[in-house]
């Protein structure tokens, strides 16, 4: 049984990826229109000289069923790897410590990590453990909780200074692209809730074995295009029309390519014409796409509310060595500028030497720093990390930067993201962005991406057993699969960096 009629996503990042997959799955006829020259939106690499470069440092959880279940679609599981148990070791200049869970159910799997974390007094250790209970406690459903900091509450159970910006801060920060104080509480209480209070097995980490550009740009043209799917690159959406018949215009601004590269020839058109619209593009695109009418009054946030989400940068900073400096694939740093380090050597096709990329979230101190004076500061920083590169010589090193990597995760933000469904038949909305339970990640974009498809659905007389692959394949039982959108509760979870974000850069060496 499949659908009928056709649909038209608008925006090719995972969230656009995921709803073409599920649209095309169930029958429709799919379009996916991408300004940029590939698919894989924020998630994409790029060439420097001989080295395979991603924008920034994309990492997930195991409890991030949606974005795993996507991989699976894609025919990639085999290109990630993903712990055995989650094991983080933690950094700071002259010495370090270790987060290993055990094999006990949860939440007493991390007990053992958390007695043993030397950096914080046995005071504070206990301390912790309490306001890890409070925070079980929380529904992050809960209006009231989305207008609440993070550091307030941690500050009111006993949480101090120190103990925020050596432990809360290496979940927190890099879940939610936010200051750990100022990060929305309902945002952060998912995070904590699901990958560390919950499933002993939610928080361990999983991380791309192959360059993000081929894991979910290249991965998606093969898959779409064995569907049937027309995948159209270059291509930038002008306006969504309602045509007297309830159908959508969707005018464009060029004809683009098509997934082999090759120009669309006259017959492409200046419009198409669709049953079902996706709209996957961040707030402000998706305020200047929408007809008048997709929100009702009083029922939600529209456009005007979209433009109001901010935004948050991510900066990269790629140092490589001639020489290898350390055999830890990723780790957490406190007490330096550096956030996140990862191993970058294989996966970029460095020989020989070392790539190792800095991560920093809620970056807005170095967004606009030049590469010079970022050099300064983190090549000694390393330098007090690793001894071993200090005897070592750096031969290259460069900046990237997304200066609107993720929404701005602070208080009141939750009240400004939509659902997928609109006010207008047909005419759904998709992205990290939206109202999916979860913080702005890749889990977030893919689920977000579900949700629109499952709302697009409805006027393309799909039955709703339809989506087979998904509803029944390798998102059973995970939140946020077709035919479960936010108002069936938070689905709360994450991923991103080891606590979550989408790890972002720039495309481009700054």
């Amino acid at each position: 049984m499949s659908a009928r009629g056709t649909a038209a996503v608008i925006g090719g990042g995972l969230a656009g990826i995921t709803a073409a997959i599920a649209l095309r799955e169930v029958g429709a006829e799919v379009t996916l229109l991408e300004a940029r020259p590939r698919l894989g939106g924020a998630t994409c690499s790029f060439s420097r000289g001989g080295l395979v470069v991603d924008n920034g440092q994309h990492v997930f959880l195991r409890c991030c069923g949606a974005y795993r279940g996507l991989l699976a679609r894609l025919g990639v599981t085999g290109s990630v790897t993903v712990q055995d148990r989650f094991d983080v070791t933690v950094l700071r200049p002259g010495g370090r410590a270790r987060l290993r869970r055990t094999a006990l159910p949860g939440p007493l799997h991390m007990g053992r990590a958390l007695t043993g974390y030397h950096f914080l007094s046995p005071a504070q250790r206990l301390r912790v453990a309490r306001a890890a209970l409070a925070m079980a406690a929380l529904d992050p459903a809960s209006g009231s909780l989305d207008d609440e900091r993070l550091g307030d509450w941690l500050a009111a159970r006993g949480q101090d200074e120190r103990t925020r910006r050596v432990l809360w801060d290496l979940f927190t920060v890099s879940a939610l692209n936010t200051d750990g104080d100022d990060a929305n509480l309902a945002l952060a209480a998912t995070v904590v809730k699901t990958a560390l209070l919950g499933g002993r097995d939610a928080a361990d980490i999983g991380v791309p074995a192959i360059p993000l550009g081929d894991l979910h740009g290249r991965a998606a043209v093969g898959l779409l295009g064995r569907m049937g799917a027309q995948v159209r690159l270059g291509v930038k959406a002008a306006a969504v029309e309602v045509l007297p018949s309830g159908r959508f215009l969707v005018r464009l601004d060029g004809r683009g390519r098509d997934s082999d590269g090759q120009a669309l020839g006259g017959g492409g058109g200046p419009a198409i014409a669709a049953d079902a619209v996706v709209l996957a593009v961040p707030p402000h695109a998706a305020a200047r796409l929408a007809p008048p009418g997709v929100v009702a009054a009083g029922t939600g946030p529209g456009p005007q509310q979209w433009r109001q989400l901010g935004t948050a940068p991510i900066v990269n900073v790629h140092v490589i060595y001639d020489r290898r400096i350390t055999r830890l694939p990723f780790a957490a740093v406190v007490d330096s500028p550096v956030q996140w380090v990862f191993d970058r050597t294989g996966p970029s096709g460095q020989r020989p030497g070392q790539y190792l990329a800095v991560s920093l979230s809620a970056a807005d101190r170095y967004v606009d720093v030049p590469a010079a004076e970022l050099r300064e500061q983190f090549v000694p920083a390393m330098a007090e990390l690793f001894p071993a590169a200090g005897g070592a010589r750096v031969t290259d090193f460069f900046v990237t930067r997304e200066r609107r990597a993720t929404l701005r995760q602070v208080p009141g933000c939750g009240r400004l993201r939509p659902p997928a469904a609109t006010a207008l038949p047909g005419l759904a909305l998709a992205g990290a962005w939206t109202d999916t339970g979860w913080p702005d990640t890749m889990e977030g974009a893919v689920r977000s991406g579900l949700n629109a498809a499952r709302a697009a659905r409805r006027v393309l007389a799909a039955p709703e057993g339809a989506a087979r692959t998904w509803a029944a394949g390798p998102l059973a039982g995970f939140p946020g699969g077709p035919g479960v959108g936010p108002e069936a509760g938070p689905g709360a979870g994450h991923e991103g960096g080891p606590g979550g974000a989408v790890r972002s850069g720039a495309g481009g060496p700054a």
